[in-house]
């Protein structure tokens, strides 16, 4: 089923782009001042991965916001998008009810569930994605949604959803080489513990692979981001482990002095690490070259799944989890 999925992932993008394109929105009741998204795991990744692509972009500020509370400064002003592709996240239900208390503008992307009928009962804008899949595995049709919202409020430019279209095709020609890449670097990081690097302004696509590698392939990793890890981590390389393998996410728009400390850290972590992969993302525009390592990164998981002989699908812990949170007050 994983498999399935993943291979759908361009055309999931395409459903997207004809369900945000056909969503009427209602105008906000104020100026947009600031943007606080809201929203956990599958459904909240999409979240800061389109904050670090539209930072050059949006005029306005945009928070991230993965809890039960909302920061203070949220008000009338503020617009709150709450992502739940289930409906019922109760940690983004909580920061909803927050959120309206403080008479914020609140849009919600869901698939049904309580948000569904919250948004029919208090009027709100929804963008409403097909339901019965795993989270994570319904970013394709969750992502672009987030910036038609953006679109919708006049935040950016609707131009910006010519480079998801873009992305699609790029996909789609490079499908082939994608998984062929996947399959070899699956290779490096079985029986590893994967460490991923990447530049801060791509940190949210870093974290998109640690999660999947978490959720698909069973399996621990972590990550950092340069230039942070280059002040702290670093300075932790100091005993050899052939259980490290590490892989580097790289873009061609790295800052010129990141591209010169990423090849310094990976002189220092090349004495210590079992092995060192680089990938770099193919694409013109930020959103192409995410979704390109997105796409990638997923098929990276499923082979690591398939590599070690386990369901990939399969979640029980956190199902395990809900279902204890279900039975407390």
């Amino acid at each position: 089923m994983m498999k399935q999925l993943i291979s759908d992932f361009t055309t999931h993008l395409e459903e997207a782009l004809k369900i945000g394109t056909t969503t009427p929105f209602k105008n906000a009741a104020n100026q947009i001042e600031n943007i606080l998204i809201c929203g956990l795991g599958g459904s909240g990744i999409g979240g800061t991965i389109i904050s670090q692509i539209l930072a050059q972009d949006c005029k306005k500020p945009i928070v991230i916001n993965k809890d039960y509370s909302i920061p203070s400064f949220v008000n009338e002003s503020t617009l709150v998008i709450c992502c739940s592709y289930s409906g019922n996240t109760e940690e983004t239900l909580s920061m909803y009810e927050k959120a309206k208390e403080k008479g914020a503008e609140i849009a919600i992307i869901t698939s049904g569930g309580i948000f569904a009928k919250l948004a029919t009962n208090e009027g709100l804008n929804i963008i409403q994605i097909p339901g019965g899949l795993p989270p994570r595995a319904a970013f394709g049709l969750s992502f672009p949604q987030l910036f038609f919202v953006f679109e919708k409020y006049g935040l950016i430019a609707s131009s910006t959803l010519n480079d998801v279209k873009a992305a699609i095709s790029l996909i789609n020609q490079e499908e082939a080489n994608i998984q062929k890449e996947a399959a070899r670097i699956s290779e490096k990081l079985h029986g590893k513990l994967p460490i991923i690097y990447s530049e801060a302004s791509i940190e949210g696509v870093g974290v998109r692979f640690r999660q999947q590698v978490n959720e698909n392939a069973k399996m621990l990793c972590w990550h950092h981001v340069i230039p942070e890890m280059n002040h702290n981590e670093l300075v932790g390389w100091r005993n050899k482990n052939e259980n490290f393998a590490v892989l580097i996410f790289r873009t061609e728009a790295d800052f010129y002095r990141n591209q010169e400390r990423i090849a310094y850290s990976k002189k220092v972590i090349s004495q210590y690490a079992d092995s060192i992969t680089e990938v770099m993302a193919k694409g013109k525009s930020p959103i192409e070259r995410a979704l390109y390592l997105i796409h990638l990164g997923d098929w990276v998981s499923y082979l690591l799944g398939e590599l070690k002989g386990i369901d990939t699908v399969e979640v029980d812990v956190i199902t395990g989890l809900k279902n204890m949170l279900a039975e407390l007050d």
